[in-house]
């Protein structure tokens, strides 16, 4: 493992200065993790989980907001079926964030993580999820009340709604317990991520960015639409073979016009209790600026005066294709004033971007002066260890965004 900076000191526009890392800060937060810092990340998908897992050590008051854009996989059955946002990274973020030293947790997250056979026939299926709903499977009967009959009424309840049609081939049971709390909850999000919550004691706050249908569409350079956010990724369909010059929300992933969506004041109100904003490694189109299309975003950004932080992939991203570490600063900048660009400064919105010169795979050359000149610095810190490489290491990436708060 490469050695932590020592002693690095960065002088912040917000009139204090940070030791990174800051040893007595780390101490002092794990002390008290009930105390921690409020520390926000627009994120989606698995990049933030083992980050997440170490994080509730530290705090237990972070925000995550979760884009409910997915359309591949079992997201996609779910979603046709039932014409509602993606629950998945949602799913996943409130597994990682669960407390799992208290009883029945690590139960739970088993059975969330669980998936029907890929390659079972369906009569079988059906047959294995009426087991669950029933709790005479193993998954569910080992799992303490009252969670397990909560589990089980979610489960018979996903039965009773599904379509006829309903492929269960590959089905995540964390989806389709969501999904019936969605449901039964007039269409709702926040309900059942609040149950689930205080359920299995996630240790942080989880909500998507919107509690829409909406489908991500992003313009190549050529002029082609791609619609749905499995097609952009390149995760489940070939890769894009074009730059990226736009992306947009859309209700329809068949006929992808350009919808406009706003955020609740609700959001508005948990981006303002944040301490630190972190824009986290991920796909870069899908997962952050996904997060940051919705009118109200940027604002409600930019009036809050804590550090923001950005911290670029140290793997290749098929999103990125073309863009350079500078090309991504200003296009997270754009999406970041969108909503008032003549009143929202870079600086209200962007003020660090964190690299790994050490770990020199980030795509095109790292062009300090132009990402200074956006108002942006720039800051080395040893992310990638030789355990976590090619990836960013969660302890230090912690323990840096730790030491700002």
């Amino acid at each position: 493992m490469k050695n932590p900076v020592k002693n690095k000191i960065v002088e912040m526009e917000i009139a204090k200065s940070v030791r990174l890392p800051d040893p007595v800060k780390l101490a002092r937060f794990a002390n008290a993790p009930d105390l921690g810092p409020r520390i926000l990340f627009f994120s989606g998908g698995s990049a933030l989980r083992e980050t997440s897992k170490l994080l509730i050590q530290y705090t237990h008051n972070s925000i995550h907001i979760i884009t409910p854009f997915d359309s591949g996989g079992s997201s996609a059955k779910i979603r046709k079926a039932f014409h509602m946002p993606a629950v998945g990274d949602i799913r996943n973020r409130l597994m990682a964030l669960a407390d799992q030293t208290f009883k029945g947790n690590p139960e739970i997250y088993t059975l969330f993580s669980y998936r029907l056979p890929q390659k079972e026939k369906q009569p079988l299926l059906l047959d294995e999820l009426n087991d669950l709903a029933a709790g005479k499977h193993p998954l569910v009967a080992e799992i303490p009340d009252p969670m397990r009959k909560i589990i089980r009424n979610y489960l018979y309840k996903f039965i009773e709604l599904m379509p006829k049609s309903f492929d269960l081939q590959g089905a995540s049971i964390g989806n389709l317990i969501l999904t019936a709390g969605y449901l039964t909850s007039r269409r709702s999000l926040d309900p059942v991520i609040y149950l689930f919550s205080k359920l299995v004691e996630v240790r942080g706050i989880v909500r998507p960015t919107v509690n829409k249908n909406h489908h991500l569409v992003a313009v190549l350079k050529t002029g082609e639409l791609v619609a749905g956010q499995h097609r952009i990724t390149g995760k489940e369909t070939k890769k894009i073979s074009h730059p990226i010059v736009g992306i947009y929300l859309s209700e329809s992933e068949s006929d992808p016009q350009p919808s406009e969506v706003t955020i609740r004041e609700k959001m508005t109100g948990l981006i303002s209790q944040a301490e630190l904003i972190c824009y986290p490694m991920g796909s870069f189109y899908s997962s952050i600026i996904a997060n940051l299309l919705p009118r109200g975003v940027g604002t409600a950004i930019s009036r809050v005066t804590c550090p923001k932080i950005y911290i670029p992939n140290t793997t290749p991203d098929p999103e990125t294709l073309g863009c350079d570490l500078a090309d991504q600063v200003e296009i997270l900048l754009h999406h970041l004033r969108k909503d008032n660009s003549a009143e929202i400064k870079n600086q209200d919105v962007l003020n660090f971007v964190v690299v790994d010169r050490e770990y020199d795979a980030y795509p095109g050359t790292i062009d300090e002066k132009k990402i200074n000149q956006m108002g942006v610095r720039l800051i080395d810190y040893p992310l990638v260890t030789s355990q976590s490489s090619p990836l960013v290491d969660a302890q230090q990436l912690l323990a840096l965004l730790l030491s700002f708060n």
